[in-house]
This record gives structure tokens, C-alpha cells and sequence, in this order.
């Protein structure tokens, strides 16, 4: 019935709900059962049931309470993420009434009860919701004093979902004082998010500080390669020549591969052939080259071709064979044909017989009734 909806779904549902708590007392006051009815009623209010208004109102102003003792013991019995009818309430009457709700979500968030942090993930989340000033504000106070790491985090991940611009100046702050790795983790990731000159600046220092964490630098340069500016693109080829870290050198080849330009695949390119860089850097340079649509297998089998390096070769089958078009099937046959690498041909014949191509079948016909 309620998710029938409209006003006599939703009547319909409370009324059966009102028999439930009449006949069976104590099912009704069981989580699923009272939560939905709340959920009932905070739409009854939407349109203009003042009972259910009242109602869902005087639950969801019970957040700001303390913790309640279970009967028989001393010890606190906290209601569980899904168990709890004021997060139920509060959402209902955010729909309602955001102006009504959000002081009492701020009433929340200002626990520090032992009970408070399932709820104050909660009302954390439905504050994001609203993307006001006001909202934003709610978060910044999150931010910079709630005691757990794990819910400072959220709310830093939220920030930069509000485009405040506000908020770039708190991660500024964030990135230079916080320890915790998953706030700082959510920093970097909001920065991404925030579509500001000044975040995009942010970022691209970020990922050439020394003094920064790898992991940090390396979700900044991430994120650099998902903005595909040239200006991007210019400072991830000029950082990798910066870097001796291995982990970085592989995040800057990821992320120029997600560049998508034709300078970016010409960048990679080069570096597959270049002798005097690691093995396995080049490898990963030619395997996102050819993950490219403007990097063409005639211009891989161009490379092959300039490849001296057995290692390099093998990789360049492989990644002709993940083409799979027209062009990548020809070298392919070619280089079964008539490399005179014995171990080449091999490795070319494998991935031909993994094509469905027709002139890769005639090839291995004729090669097994030689």
C-alpha cells in the first residue's frame, strides 16, 4: 500500500499499520514495522495530514537526547543503524520541512554521547542532501569538530559535493594539518569534485609536492588525468621525468592514458621504445597506448617492428591481440608468418587462435597441414 502511494495507498497503509499495533502490540513496535510507519506518515504530512505532521515532528525532536539505559542493566543499549525511528522521522520531516529539520539534524550532529555516531552518520547524510549555505555550514562544523575520523571524513566527502567555495579553503587546511589518512583521502577526492580554478590548482600542487604522502600524490595525479586539459597533460609528461618513485611513475602513465589525446598516446608511445627507462614502465605504457583509439595497430606494429627487446616484442603481440580490428589481425598474421623468432611466431599463433577472424582460421589451417 505505501508503495502504491498517493493519499488512499498511503491511508490505506497506516490504518492497516494502526490494526497491526492494535491486535499485535509488540509486533508493532519492531523496527520495520515502526519505521514505516513513519515513513507512512512523514508522506501523509507532505500532504497536509497535521496528525501524522505532529507526530513524525515530536519523534524527530527527540534526537537531541542523550542515550537511553536498557531496563535491567547498566550498561547503555544502543538502537542500531537500521533500528532507529528518529533517523526515520528526521528524514520524513526533512522532506516536509527542510527549514524545520536541519536545526534538529545540527542538534544531532552536536552529540557526543556514546549512542550518537550511527545517528550522526545519518543526519550527516541527510544534511548532504540539501545543498544550501546553510547545509554547507552544517558541514564545515562537522569537519572541524566532530571526534570521529570516520564521520569527519563523510562530511569532508559531502563538502565537495556542495561547490562552496568555502570548502576549498577548509581542505586547503585539511591537506595541511590532518593525520588521518581517510580524511585525507576524502580531501583529495572532494577536491576532485570541486569544479573551481582554484581546486584544480590545488590538486595539480599537490601531486608535485615532495613532502606529500604517495598515496595522496597519487589519487592528485589520478584525478589531474580525468580533467583532460592540455595544460593536464603538459604537467603529468614533465612530472614523471620529476619523480623517482615507481608508484607515482605508474599513476602518470595510467592517468595520461586517460588523457585521450593525440599527444598523450604519442607520449606513451615514445616511452614503450625508450630503452634507457625500467622494463616494466614501458610495458605499461604500451598497454595503455593501445587501450587508445588514436594509437592504431598499424602504428603499434610500427613499433613492434623498432623493438629489439624480446620482453617488449611479447608485450606488443599481447596488446595487437587486444585490439582486435583489421589492422592488429594483418600484423599478427605477419609476424606468424615471418618473424624469424621462433618464440615470437608462437606467441603471435596463440592469439590468432583466439580470434574469431576468418583469415586467422585459413592461416592455422595451413599452418597444421604443412
Amino acid at each position: 500500500m505505501y508503495r502504491a502511494g498517493g493519499s488512499t495507498g498511503f491511508e490505506s497503509a497506516l490504518a492497516s499499520l494502526d490494526r497491526l499495533n492494535r491486535d499485535h502490540p509488540r509486533a508493532a513496535v519492531l523496527g520495520d514495522a515502526r519505521d514505516l510507519r513513519i515513513r507512512v506518515c512523514g508522506e501523509l504530512a507532505r500532504l497536509g495530514d497535521e496528525k501524522c505532521a505532529s507526530e513524525v515532528a515530536t519523534i524527530a525532536s527527540n534526537v537531541g537526547g542523550e542515550g537511553r539505559a536498557s531496563s535491567g542493566t547498566q550498561q547503555q543499549s544502543c538502537p542500531s543503524e537500521d533500528n532507529d525511528e528518529r533517523v526515520a522521522a528526521l528524514n520524513a520531516l526533512l522532506q516536509m520541512d527542510a527549514e524545520s529539520a536541519l536545526p534538529l539534524l545540527e542538534r544531532t550532529l552536536a552529540r557526543r554521547d556514546r549512542c550518537s555516531a550511527t545517528l550522526r552518520k545519518k543526519a550527516l547524510f541527510l544534511v548532504s542532501q540539501k545543498r544550501t549555505s546553510r547545509a554547507a555550514d552544517i558541514l564545515l562544523n562537522v569537519v572541524r569538530n566532530d571526534p570521529e575520523p570516520e564521520i569527519r571524513s563523510e562530511a569532508v566527502f559531502w563538502l565537495g559535493q556542495t561547490r562552496d567555495d568555502r570548502a576549498v579553503d577548509l581542505l586547503a587546511d585539511i591537506l595541511q594539518k590532518e593525520t588521518n589518512e581517510e580524511v585525507l583521502d576524502k580531501a583529495v577526492f572532494a577536491l576532485s569534485q570541486h569544479r573551481s580554478a582554484r581546486a584544480s590548482t590545488m590538486l595539480r600542487d599537490l601531486a608535485q609536492r615532495d613532502d606529500a604522502p604517495v598515496k595522496l600524490r597519487e589519487q592528485a595525479i589520478f584525478w589531474i588525468g580525468q580533467r583532460r586539459t592540455p595544460e593536464n597533460v603538459e604537467l603529468l609528461m614533465s612530472l614523471y621525468t620529476r619523480v623517482s618513485n615507481r608508484e607515482l611513475k605508474d599513476k602518470v602513465i595510467f592517468s595520461l592514458s586517460q588523457s585521450r589525446s593525440n599527444v598523450s598516446d604519442k607520449w606513451l608511445m615514445d616511452l614503450a621504445v625508450n630503452t634507457a627507462e625500467p622494463i616494466e614502465l614501458r610495458k605499461q605504457a604500451l598497454f595503455w597506448a593501445g587501450q587508445s583509439r588514436s594509437a592504431s595497430s598499424a602504428s603499434i606494429g610500427q613499433l613492434y617492428d623498432r623493438i629489439g627487446d624480446q620482453e617488449m616484442k611479447e608485450q606488443a603481440i599481447f596488446v595487437l591481440a587486444q585490439k582486435k580490428d583489421s589492422g592488429a589481425i594483418d600484423k599478427l598474421i605477419d609476424i606468424a608468418k615471418n618473424d624469424r623468432d621462433r618464440d615470437m611466431r608462437s606467441k603471435a599463433i596463440f592469439w590468432l587462435g583466439q580470434s574469431r577472424d576468418p583469415r586467422a582460421i585459413k592461416l592455422l589451417e595451413e599452418i597444421i597441414s604443412k
